[in-house]
């Protein structure tokens, strides 16, 4: 084995994907064993390095050349060993020159100064933070200062990063092209007006405000004209997710939503003043439109005006129909709060989407609109490959056996509807024409009733959500 071209066992090596399966390989030879130390790129780390600093330090001599480094302690208790710190960033900074991508997740004991000494990390391009409280937006900014090609970022959960200088500056560097800011409780939609120029090379963005707690900024007007006057260059995005956040008419996202000419993805997820009018704007300027995903808020949960409503209807569907040719993948659910009588969607409106563009996947989730009708309208889905319904309590039955008609349809998954039963399943045994059926929480629906319904299948029952 030792007589093999080093070309031959790299080329081994990279076939081998499990961390597991590498390690022991390197323990077959010693050639093995140097050839995989220079070669690994990668690795995970976390609640199992201690001494910590140490640890991380004899890994970085080990494998100089690793260009991506997670360390996560999900889990963490203090009978582990101390966490990584600051020092162990800077054991990071001058043992890898190479390094590229780094994760930190639930780091509780680094703080600004650790992001300092990343700063020194010329070729990173990516930094995710998931819930590293001590750091804040001073420590963003003096790495994004020093890391001048960094292009992704993603910070979730990080509660003390107030301020937004660093986005500022990174607008002016138009690097960046994937941005993800969740639950960051002192970062608002109106901060991201911050982005500025940056908003042009920007490819994906998700934004996620947290639902339990607002962090309530005052902005002045100026701050609103900047929304309005400021032309918000968006002919790049392909990807955008909104989340709990608060669209205003005529400034804000709503400015983003009607610019965005080569989206593929689009997600709106309890977005608060959401109109037909964005909806149809992005329709028109988004003929690449590939994915709709749209959680739309009970009516009880927003304020009560009769002259300019709030909620989405079918002239929203109707326009994504007609403009977008290429739509595959439509997801639409409404909150719990949700009641029959106020759905904001008809089921006219949604089969529209259906009857005119190429939808493989079909997910509804509390559409109390969608009946057996519906299902009967399925029966001419020429394209839908996947359906998924999660409580549609007016499909029953007599809806359910007409999946066995639906043309393409191989995959099927049920959860917590209660209008069916083994009934609805039965003239799906022993057909196969299912690849999966996946059923979840309904009560009338047993084990033993969807047994020979498919080729493969998953049951699950806990009926405690009914109670």
């Amino acid at each position: 084995m030792d007589e093999l071209p080093d070309q031959l066992v790299w080329e081994i090596l990279s076939r081998i994907k499990k961390t597991n399966d590498r390690n022991s390989l390197s323990l077959a030879s010693k050639h093995f064993n140097e050839l995989d130390n220079e070669q690994r790129q990668s690795i995970r780390i976390g609640c199992g390095l201690d001494p910590a600093n140490e640890a991380l330090t004899s890994l970085c001599n080990r494998f100089p050349n690793l260009a991506k480094v997670e360390i996560t302690y999900s889990g963490w208790m203090s009978k582990l060993g101390k966490q990584l710190d600051d020092q162990g960033l800077l054991v990071l900074s001058n043992c890898c020159p190479s390094l590229t991508n780094l994760t930190l997740s639930y780091c509780t004991f680094i703080t600004d100064v650790g992001l300092r000494y990343l700063a020194s990390c010329s070729k990173l391009s990516a930094l995710k933070l998931n819930f590293t409280p001590r750091i804040t937006g001073c420590g963003i900014l003096s790495l994004v200062v020093g890391c001048r090609n960094l292009n992704l970022l993603h910070l979730i959960r990080c509660l003390n990063v107030t301020s937004v200088e660093w986005l500022e500056y990174l607008g002016k560097l138009e690097t960046l092209e994937d941005l993800s800011i969740k639950n960051c409780r002192a970062i608002g939609e109106g901060d991201l007006i911050k982005l500025g120029p940056g908003w042009k090379k920007l490819k994906r963005l998700q934004f996620e405000v947290d639902a339990n707690y607002r962090y309530m900024k005052v902005y002045d007007r100026l701050a609103v004209d900047r929304w309005q006057k400021q032309c918000i260059p968006c002919e790049d995005m392909l990807e955008l997710s909104l989340v709990n956040c608060i669209i205003s008419p005529g400034r804000g996202l709503a400015c983003v939503l009607g610019k965005c000419e080569n989206l593929e993805k689009i997600q709106l997820d309890m977005c608060v003043g959401v109109m037909d009018s964005d909806i149809i704007a992005l329709a028109r300027r988004s003929s690449n439109l590939r994915f709709i995903s749209l959680r739309v808020p009970s009516d009880f949960s927003l304020p009560l005006l009769m002259n300019n409503p709030l909620r989405l209807t079918d002239e929203s569907l109707k326009a994504v129909a007609q403009n977008c040719s290429m739509l595959e993948s439509v997801r639409i659910s409404f909150s719990d709060g949700e009641f029959p009588s106020f759905s904001s969607f008809s089921l006219t409106g949604m089969l529209s989407l259906i009857q005119m563009c190429p939808v493989r996947e079909l997910a509804l989730d509390h559409v109390y609109s969608f009946n057996d009708v519906g299902m009967e309208a399925l029966c001419s889905a020429q394209y839908l490959e996947t359906l998924e319904l999660v409580r549609c309590q007016e499909i029953s039955d007599e809806g359910l056996q007409l999946v066995g008609q639906f043309p393409r349809l191989c995959i099927l998954r049920l959860s917590k509807c209660l209008g069916i039963s083994d009934e609805g399943l039965k003239p799906l045994v022993g057909s196969f024409k299912l690849e999966l059926l996946a059923v979840e929480d309904c009560p009338q629906i047993s084990e033993r009733g969807i047994q020979g319904a498919a080729k493969s299948f998953s049951f699950r029952q806990d009926l405690s959500w009914m109670y």
